[in-house]
């Protein structure tokens, strides 16, 4: 081992403040005159704002604020039963007037009896009315929001002419 591969961490000792004005850190101790950081275990928490409600907490409750979630629409088992046909998905419930249109995200939730046998193709579903519906004999799948169908609106112009 060499002289110049030695590791060797220094332990520099802290500033000894507070003792006394020849000391260099005396009487006030580098903390200034009065107030909350002069005091000692002076701690605020993260976002402490001097009594004020912090920021954090104001955000949520400012005018305008709104969740961008979608809202998923809830369809029951016991309105199933009332459908015709033996497939049902977002396009057959807007028909009948469960939901309002077949392009919204929906749910199928567990309320009501299910006998028929059912192909039942939305977003999701409760455990509980997945189990009725095979307990029915007939099958859940779970498909992927609907998308509204792209139309390309080209309004027809008058051109301008001009008559000299």
């Amino acid at each position: 081992m060499k002289y110049n591969e030695f590791d060797i961490t220094k332990h520099k000792r802290g500033d000894r403040v507070g003792r006394g004005i020849a000391a260099g850190k005396g009487k006030t101790a580098g903390r200034g005159t009065k107030g909350q950081k002069s005091r000692t275990g002076s701690k605020k928490k993260p976002g402490f704002s001097g009594g004020q409600t912090p920021l954090m907490q104001k955000l949520p409750k400012l005018h305008g604020f709104r969740s961008y979630r979608t809202k998923s629409e809830v369809v029951y088992t016991g309105q199933l039963e009332e459908l015709k046909g033996t497939t049902v998905d977002t396009h057959v419930l807007a028909e009948n007037g469960l939901i309002s249109s077949p392009f919204v995200i929906t749910k199928l939730i567990l309320n009501g009896d299910l006998k028929k046998k059912l192909t039942v193709t939305l977003q999701s579903a409760s455990a509980s009315s997945i189990a009725a519906i095979e307990a029915a004999g007939g099958k859940f799948v779970k498909i992927e929001q609907v998308k509204r169908p792209k139309t390309s609106v080209k309004e027809d112009k008058p051109t301008k002419t001009t008559a000299k």
